[in-house]
């Protein structure tokens, strides 16, 4: 009886961890924009949100991120895909922490550190493409290994003229 018990466990225990997909997360959502994410590392969800989502529209707006590194950051690397219909038409990479040049405060970040940041983030555009497309984000550190990764699906219908 106990090996059974144990061996329910077992199985339990793994088909959980194969199954572990993180929740759909909505940033925000109005009459004309939606914005959603989710995790795209099988490891690590992270919590992620945008004061007003009407400041979207603007150059600048303000963030919330947060979570707990399983990966020190000595170097930073970010990889941006814009997807439509399944096919990447867009990206753009940049390295964000390397030894003597940091343009984030968190570079130098330990693992099991908390990583929260609050404050202003500017888009290089001055407006976000119009209808429904996927974002994908993924910081990636000095030995290549996935500091976070997300997906944003966006839906924008706003009107900016």
């Amino acid at each position: 009886m106990k090996t059974s018990n144990a061996l329910v466990l077992i199985l339990v225990l793994l088909s959980i961890n194969a199954s572990t997909e993180w929740p759909t997360h909505t940033v925000c959502k109005e009459d004309n924009l939606e914005i959603h994410y989710k995790s795209c590392d099988p490891q690590q969800d992270f919590a992620f949100s945008i004061d007003r989502c009407s400041d979207v529209a603007t150059h600048t707006f303000n963030i919330r991120a947060a979570m707990v590194l399983r990966h020190s950051i000595k170097e930073l690397y970010i990889k941006v895909d814009l997807i439509i219909g399944g096919k990447t038409v867009l990206s753009y990479s940049d390295t964000l922490c390397e030894p003597g040049h940091s343009q984030l405060i968190f570079c130098g970040k330990k693992k099991g550190e908390h990583l929260y940041y609050e404050g202003p983030v500017t888009l290089g555009i001055k407006e976000i493409p119009q209808g429904e497309y996927t974002v994908s984000a993924r910081l990636t550190n000095e030995d290549h290994v996935t500091v976070a990764c997300a997906d944003f699906t966006v839906k924008n219908y706003l009107d900016y003229y």
